[in-house]
């Protein structure tokens, strides 16, 4: 049995100040939930605040994204050994990532692995555009971003990785997949091509999250399939009450 996650991609809002009001209000309001992973993922300049909340709760704390040396002359970047004093999590290969800064699967790849290496679990992003979606090319699109993603990863690393299937059409658009459709795509194409690379087992023991417009009002649909294991929030994440409402759609 696979226990849900639900991760709030706060993405870049919330001052430090913000955020540690935020945190507190959601250890606050999770501190009776049992049965479900709960992870806060500020914007990197709140993650040391928001950590002295965590603490000691059952929250757990994710930063957005990483770079995969782990010192030197890049400007900007944030390294593994950075987020290992601070966090447990780190989303990698983010849409907006790959869309407005470039990200490839060469390097998502590279990120996993460093990621891994140093104690963080990565939570992976993969997902087709609309025009992709209209043309039919999901399935085949969607497995090579995950072959790619694992490539070289041991069957005991891959494991370790969440997967968190994200049509970019539904990202902060209002609309979502029909939640059967993606179960559909994350049996055959998440969990296909890593069935393909290691064994149904391992495809089988790796958490797969749905992202794209996840609300309180249509969670539940999501969760009632049985390829989905939670979700990945971003609006919805940044108001304590409606992200109350979608960690107890998890359960």
């Amino acid at each position: 049995m696979r226990t849900p996650i639900i991760a709030g991609n706060w993405k870049m809002h919330k001052t430090a100040a913000e955020a540690i009001q935020l945190a507190h209000a959601v250890c606050e309001a999770v501190v009776d939930i049992n049965g479900v992973d709960v992870v806060l993922c500020p914007p990197f300049t709140a993650l040391g605040a928001v950590k002295t909340i965590v603490e000691n709760t059952k929250v757990g704390l994710g930063a957005q994204n990483m770079y995969w040396e782990e010192q030197g002359a890049f400007t900007g970047e944030v390294s593994p050994l950075m987020l290992a004093e601070l966090c447990g999590y780190v989303i990698l290969g983010h849409s907006e990532r790959r869309q407005f800064f470039g990200e490839t699967d060469e390097g998502v790849n590279k990120k996993i692995k460093v990621a891994l290496a140093h104690n963080l679990t990565p939570i992976v992003c993969v997902g087709e555009n609309l025009a992709q979606n209209e043309a039919g090319e999901t399935a085949a699109f969607v497995g090579g971003q995950v072959k790619a993603a694992f490539a070289g990863l041991s069957a005991e690393d891959a494991v370790k990785v969440i997967v968190a299937y994200e049509p970019i059409w539904a990202i902060g658009t209002g609309k979502t997949a029909d939640p059967a459709t993606a179960n559909s795509i994350i049996g055959l194409s998440i969990r296909g091509a890593i069935a393909e690379m290691y064994s149904e087992s391992v495809a089988q023991q790796i958490r797969v999250q749905y992202g794209g417009s996840v609300k309180p009002d249509n969670v539940d649909s999501f969760m009632a399939q049985p390829d989905i294991d939670g979700a990945l929030v971003g609006g919805a994440s940044l108001k304590p009450d409606s992200f109350l409402a979608l960690v107890k759609g998890t359960l």
